[in-house]
């Protein structure tokens, strides 16, 4: 990994390391696959976050770099749900959630953003407690609700993406930023495309009770 983190090529005059360029294309591939309902976004995944795992460390960026562990083991978790949630006809199951699942969402972010930056401050963990907190709690809730097929996942990643953008420059790591750039754009397509999915999933279910 240590050749991977100080072996690099420059674009547009700023150095990027062979490791950040690799996760981030792997994570940019990630929102790619899951707007069409692959299973092959979790194995994907899995690699960005050992990736992007040293790239984070080695910024001195705690929450950025702890969250890639906990995204590999909801990633293992999407992956086997996204297995079990297969229809023949439409593929992987999606649909919007009900308010009390958006509550706990929400609820979740909040006081998971509290917590997890009280404890990055606590241990010296990160130069940038407050966004990096949100953007750990952030990236979590939005794998869990993607794990289980929730539309609303995809604006939590828009929340993210708000957050990260800044961050990211402010750390130097530029082609991460513009990365983040690109994830809004496809976020925003993969929100849509959800909400399709979903209503034509309803409307199926819907006619197929009719028939009955």
């Amino acid at each position: 990994m240590d050749f991977l983190l100080h072996h690099g090529v420059t674009v547009f005059g700023q150095w990027i390391s062979i490791a950040e360029l690799a996760g981030q294309v792997f994570a940019l591939a990630v929102v790619f696959l899951a707007q069409r309902r692959t299973l092959w976004t979790w194995p994907v995944q899995v690699g960005a976050t050992v990736l992007l795992f040293s790239v984070y460390a080695s910024a001195h960026l705690g929450g950025l770099a702890g969250r890639q562990v906990a995204i590999l083991l909801i990633s293992l978790y999407g992956w086997w749900a996204w297995n079990r949630r297969t229809d023949p006809v439409y593929g992987v199951v999606v649909r919007k959630g009900r308010w009390t699942e958006r509550a706990v969402m929400l609820g979740a972010f909040g006081l998971g953003t509290v917590a997890m930056a009280l404890t990055l401050q606590a241990l010296d963990a990160s130069w940038a407690p407050w966004p990096d907190a949100a953007i750990f709690v952030g990236t979590l809730v939005a794998f869990a609700a993607q794990g289980v097929g929730l539309v609303e996942f995809w604006g939590v990643w828009l929340v993210v993406d708000a957050i990260g953008v800044p961050l990211q420059i402010s750390s130097g790591l530029y082609f991460s930023a513009a990365i983040y750039l690109v994830f809004a754009a496809l976020v925003v397509h993969g929100w849509v495309t959800w909400n399709r999915s979903a209503r034509t999933a309803v409307s199926g279910e819907k006619a197929v009770a009719a028939a009955r």
